[in-house]
């Protein structure tokens, strides 16, 4: 079956268990190779044509349902942390509800710098239902570190997302070696840019990496959550799950890490940080403007 760009196919050596796009088509090592990113997962990975099968539309179906029913899961839930998380806030303001007062509330303001086109259409759409204000930026990997200074001086947000693609690749060095890892090292660049401007770890929030990215360089660069710390695959919406949750916290309580990150689709496997303060800020009064 004849393989093209654009097609969605799967890794027969891997049981064809990840759906990826053809982005690429190359002649590596003497034979034709596909380069693959991840359809659902941020990752990025070649094969060469004979470990690969065009998936029918029936196969694709059946995967994708599987997905957004895990996809749904984990918002539903989020979607109670956030409720509960905004009773607490009603619950303070009002004195244990003793008291009437009309307040807003005022989330963080979220910086998505994605590496990816359609992952990044797919995060701000889940960012709306949430409710958070985003701005998102399509920049390639290899771009964030010189793009992200002028980005954040100009849409000042409180919480800074870095992501794309990654992988890890065996052949090029041991998993310390961050030169193993296709992208790891850009994000790590672009995680010092920013805290060469915002240096306190609560003053602006970074999380960063994608797929098997290099866990300990990122946090030790300054992230606050980051992946992968089992260089395991992580879901394209994670970043949001992540981001979200710390801005609907109120800014003088600390997010639990385990709390972040035990809804989202990957978990500890995939996601870790460091305790964080929330973002949200409650004010008064709430006036609606009357009709004259």
């Amino acid at each position: 079956m004849k393989i093209e760009i654009n097609d969605v196919v799967g890794r027969l050596s891997y049981k064809c268990d990840i759906l990826f796009r053809v982005i690429d088509i190359r002649l590596l090592d003497g034979q034709r190779t596909a380069i693959l990113y991840g359809e659902d997962y941020r990752l990025i990975a070649d094969a060469p044509f004979h470990d690969l099968k065009k998936m029918d539309p029936r196969e694709q179906d059946r995967l994708i349902q599987e997905f957004r029913s895990k996809e749904e899961q984990s918002f539903d839930l989020f979607r109670q942390d956030i409720e509960l998380l905004k009773q607490k806030q009603e619950y303070t303001m009002t004195n244990a509800y003793r008291d009437e007062f009309n307040y807003f509330q005022v989330p963080g303001k979220v910086l998505h710098l994605d590496g990816d086109p359609s992952y990044l259409r797919k995060c701000l759409d889940l960012y709306e239902r949430i409710g958070v204000p985003v701005k998102g930026v399509h920049c390639s990997e290899t771009e964030m570190p010189n793009e992200i200074g002028p980005l954040i001086d100009k849409y000042r947000p409180n919480i800074v997302v870095v992501t794309g693609h990654d992988a890890y690749s065996k052949a090029k060095g041991a998993k310390s070696d961050i030169n193993a890892y296709r992208h790891s090292k850009y994000f790590v660049q672009a995680v010092r840019e920013v805290r060469r401007k915002y240096p306190h770890l609560d003053q602006l929030v970074i999380f960063a990496g994608a797929c098997q990215s290099h866990f300990e360089s990122l946090i030790h660069a300054g992230a606050n959550f980051a992946s992968s710390p089992s260089r395991v695959n992580i879901h394209a919406l994670d970043p949001v799950y992540i981001v979200a949750k710390i801005c609907y916290t109120g800014f003088k309580d600390s997010v639990n890490v385990w709390d972040v990150i035990r809804n989202t689709l990957t978990g500890d496997k995939g996601l870790g940080g460091v305790e964080t303060k929330g973002m949200l800020r409650t004010g008064m009064p709430y006036k609606i403007d009357e009709e004259e």
